[in-house]
């Protein structure tokens, strides 16, 4: 009897460790299996994002405006504008389309869906905690986790210490006035709520346009009525308007604090938009950049 308990006891542990061997086997193939080897992303942050998780070799198209890292300039484009189609996207067969909320019409999303293809919308909140959650969703919808979560630890401890290095310094808050354009016939200016509204903020400086949110038209009125202390606007903006003396030239900037003192700054626009791991960068190099032109 005694022999008998003892051999089922040695098969009911031999029995134990095949069936735990078979459960991580298992969870293993769905976890590789879960993580998707084509992937085409619809928006900078997101292509950024990606390549900072290490799954930049995944990536088989971007959109237009995916132009960080310098890997992402050579991936194939899926539209000429920001408008995209299902039959673009399908064409290059991704497992995965990471795509800004909103984005994507509900048509596209259920064509895709149909022929198999994972559509994942995130959404962004421009602020130290939405860049973090931002990470966070991305490495979810790639099945990397773990990576998801050291590069948010770090982009974390990186942006408190931005922060706690600006507000140590105890600089004046210039008024800045953010000004996207495309040419003297298109341009507007940024209000409350933008992501250049907080990053402005987060850099140590105020926005000069606070009564609405988003972004406006651009007019000499408002222009005057705002009177920044710095005019800040992406580097390919101020090139459409011919450089900085053309724009100095405009009806009424003449008037501006700004132009009177020569503050004019032209900054990458992805490293200031993105809100993701590169926001500490983002964050220092417009405090800088401020801080120079106004001590």
């Amino acid at each position: 009897m005694f022999c008998r308990q003892k051999k089922d006891g040695l098969m009911n542990k031999r029995v134990a460790k095949i069936y735990l061997l078979l459960i991580f086997l298992l969870s293993q193939s769905i976890t590789t299996f879960a993580q998707p080897k084509r992937i085409i992303t619809l928006g900078s942050a997101l292509t950024e994002t990606v390549f900072a998780l290490g799954a930049g070799a995944n990536i088989v198209a971007v959109d237009v405006t995916s132009e960080y890292p310098k890997a992402a300039q050579l991936l194939p484009k899926v539209s000429r504008n920001r408008s995209v189609n299902s039959e673009a996207l399908v064409a290059y067969r991704p497992d995965l389309v990471l795509a800004p909320a909103g984005d994507l019409s509900a048509e596209t999303i259920v064509h895709l869906q149909a022929v198999k293809i994972k559509v994942v919308s995130i959404r962004q909140d421009f602020s130290a905690g939405g860049c973090i959650n931002f990470i966070h969703d991305i490495a979810e919808a790639l099945g990397i986790k773990t990576k998801g979560d050291a590069l948010a630890q770090t982009t974390k401890a990186a942006i408190a210490a931005a922060q706690t290095q600006i507000r140590n310094a105890k600089q004046a808050s210039p008024k800045v006035l953010f000004i996207y354009a495309r040419g003297t016939g298109l341009m507007s200016v940024a209000g409350r709520g933008s992501s250049i509204d907080a990053i402005i903020r987060m850099a140590g400086g105020k926005n000069a346009v606070h009564e609405f949110a988003d972004f406006k038209p651009y007019t000499t009125e408002a222009l005057v009525r705002a009177n920044p202390d710095i005019i800040l606007m992406f580097d390919f903006g101020l090139s459409s308007l011919g450089g900085r003396e053309s724009m100095m030239g405009l009806p009424a900037m003449a008037l501006t604090n700004a132009c009177k003192n020569h503050r004019i700054l032209a900054l990458d626009g992805p490293l200031l938009i993105n809100f993701s791991s590169r926001l500490p960068e983002a964050i220092l190099t417009l405090n800088k950049q401020m801080h120079q032109v106004y001590p």
